[in-house]
């Protein structure tokens, strides 16, 4: 299976994981022949990609990180919260409801019974539905790291809770400038930094949630270098909680599509965020993240130092630029009878230089066929 945008998307392709709404309404099943009509409504709900059944990697499943039933009832959950229109002059009396916190511990029950966690799929969100799916997923990302560094389950939840809830102050921000497609002007950028302070004051007002979770949402803007907002903190100074939510929110953001560009992809993120130690975030923070994503997700196609073209099977941890691959093709581009299986860490002289680029894809699929 392989994860394609949606102008890639062609008609007789087999899907491979099914497509929902953030009502848990099923759009699409795994398993469904896509058509001209199906690629249409689609296209038309903002549905940004889909993951496909390929001929190149044929046997390949890969399963997230927490189960569909435990994220769609987080998103549902969380689009409760989200989706509420409030005037700035009102009080800041919002009750976060229960659900919202049992979804928390749905995620947290995930995540322990997954023993080896690597993060190699990015869950299908349409534009319109982007905050709803970006909260949970920080909120999954952050425990991954949270867990990484040895919290404990209490220190879990509080930084759950705030990695959850960390925008919830976009509730007060209107909607003409949280979906403006193109850039920011700067007042529209000011009424936005706001959502930090404003989120602090609503989570605040909730007796069953802690300071630290409240900090992590007020402080996820503020960055390592001292250049972040709303205070301008440095180092320190930014509370570990508002650190790795703050690092996993800018990962979550940059590799989904948004209104005004398209994803980065995941092996450039992974790079971004390598850069980023002791600069924009702590470092331990940093390599307690990176340990557990995949910088090439499996199905992803690649080119070796040697020429060779190969699909990524499965990346380790703390392996993530040197996954196990299966080659399929040589250098000269003659396709191997018989696909090697290779676990990069252990040749020294063959590296990934490259993500192939989709029709050259395309043209290693017909050559297969």
């Amino acid at each position: 299976m392989r994860k394609l945008r949606m102008d890639q998307i062609k008609p007789g392709m087999k899907l491979a994981r099914s497509v929902y709404s953030s009502s848990r309404q099923v759009l699409l099943n795994s398993g469904v022949i896509l058509n001209e009509r199906y690629i249409k409504k689609l296209k038309e709900l903002s549905v940004p990609a889909l993951y496909i059944h390929d001929v190149l990697t044929p046997e390949l499943e890969v399963d997230d990180v927490i189960t569909d039933e435990t994220r769609l009832n987080a998103i549902c959950n969380v689009k409760k919260i989200l989706n509420k229109e409030i005037d700035n002059n009102i009080s800041q009396n919002i009750i976060i409801p229960s659900e919202v916190l049992g979804s928390i511990n749905d995620i947290m029950d995930d995540l322990f019974s997954n023993k080896n966690i690597m993060v190699n799929l990015s869950d299908i969100r349409s534009t319109d539905d982007y905050v709803f799916g970006h909260s949970v997923n920080v909120c999954v990302l952050a425990l991954i790291t949270g867990m990484a560094m040895g919290y404990d389950k209490t220190r879990l939840h509080k930084l759950a809770i705030g990695a959850m809830l960390h925008d919830v102050g976009k509730i007060k921000v209107p909607q003409v400038i949280l979906n403006k497609p193109g850039k920011l002007t700067a007042e529209e950028f000011d009424v936005i930094k706001n959502h930090s302070q404003w989120g602090y004051k609503i989570l605040r007002g909730n007796m069953n949630i802690s300071a630290t979770s409240c900090v992590a949402a007020y402080q996820h803007h503020e960055r390592y270098n001292g250049q972040g907002y709303p205070q301008g903190l440095s180092g320190s100074q930014i509370h570990e909680f508002a650190q790795i939510v703050g690092l996993v929110d800018m990962y979550d953001a940059i590799t989904a599509d948004r209104v005004y560009r398209k994803a980065f992809f995941p092996h450039e993120a992974f790079e971004m965020i390598a850069g980023s130690g002791d600069y924009l975030f702590s470092y331990e923070i940093v390599k307690a993240f990176l340990d557990h994503v995949a910088a090439y997700p499996a199905g992803t196609i690649v080119q070796l130092n040697t020429g060779e073209i190969a699909v990524v099977m499965e990346t380790e941890k703390g392996m993530a630029l040197s996954p196990r691959v299966k080659v399929l093709y040589d250098s000269n581009g003659r396709n191997y009878k018989k696909p090697m299986d290779l676990h990069l860490i252990e040749f020294t002289d063959k590296m990934i230089i490259k993500v192939m680029e989709e029709d050259e894809i395309d043209t290693i699929r017909n050559n297969m066929a």
